[in-house]
């Protein structure tokens, strides 16, 4: 098998279509060589602990409404294209993602990485929930049969903060930019949302290399 290290945020549209065109190419690709390990990167390190009003976060980032406006139709365009079901108008607040990210790698310890990632991108952006709510977070750990009871004694500590915030600044000493960012191999980087065509190729060159191996 083949590592394939994805370094994201789970409040980034892109991650959210990158995810769906490389889960597109996996399917169609059933014999793909590739194990997905998840990892943290937070567009807004600095947001405060409770998040921020969405609208104004949105119109401060991008110079203005216009600017968001204009930013997001393309990101809408591209979702739909996508086949992702995005509603922009429900989400109220943007969050903090430090304890989305301590949830995903807990998933991670049980095998449940990409299943906690799926239902919190769906929360997020075709629900609209607060994925900086604790018990948003806790309802989505326990949609993904992870015990809940223990989810919240561990989001009661500190436990892994540093961990993660640890793996962020790696990830941009190593020179992430920008998210999604796809490592194969711990070799070959792939930045944005790759198209699943790309996806395809890049699977048919590996079980290619992987079979004429002795």
């Amino acid at each position: 098998m083949v590592k394939l290290d994805i370094i994201s945020d789970v409040i980034c549209p892109w991650c959210y279509i990158g995810k769906a065109h490389l889960d597109r190419a996996l399917e169609a690709a059933p014999d793909h060589p590739f194990t997905i390990e998840w990892h943290p990167f937070q567009l807004n390190p600095t947001m405060p602990e409770g998040g921020m009003d969405r609208r104004e976060y949105l119109e401060h980032k991008f110079g203005g409404k216009e600017g968001a406006v204009r930013v997001y139709a393309q990101i809408a365009e591209a979702g739909e294209a996508a086949g992702l079901e995005i509603d922009f108008s429900a989400i109220q607040r943007t969050p903090n993602t430090i304890n989305a990210h301590r949830l995903i790698h807990w998933a991670g310890l049980e095998g449940r990485q990409t299943a906690i990632v799926s239902k919190l991108f769906r929360a997020y952006f075709k629900e609209g929930r607060d994925i900086g709510d604790i018990e948003v977070l806790l309802d989505v750990a326990e949609a993904a049969e992870m015990d809940r009871e223990m989810v919240a004694r561990l989001m009661a500590t500190d436990q892994d903060i540093d961990d993660i915030r640890a793996r962020d600044a790696n990830a941009r000493e190593r020179g992430v930019t920008g998210v999604p960012t796809f490592v194969v191999a711990n070799q070959h980087v792939l930045p944005g949302a790759q198209q699943p065509e790309l996806w395809a190729n890049v699977i048919e060159e590996i079980n290619a290399q992987l079979a004429a191996q002795p």
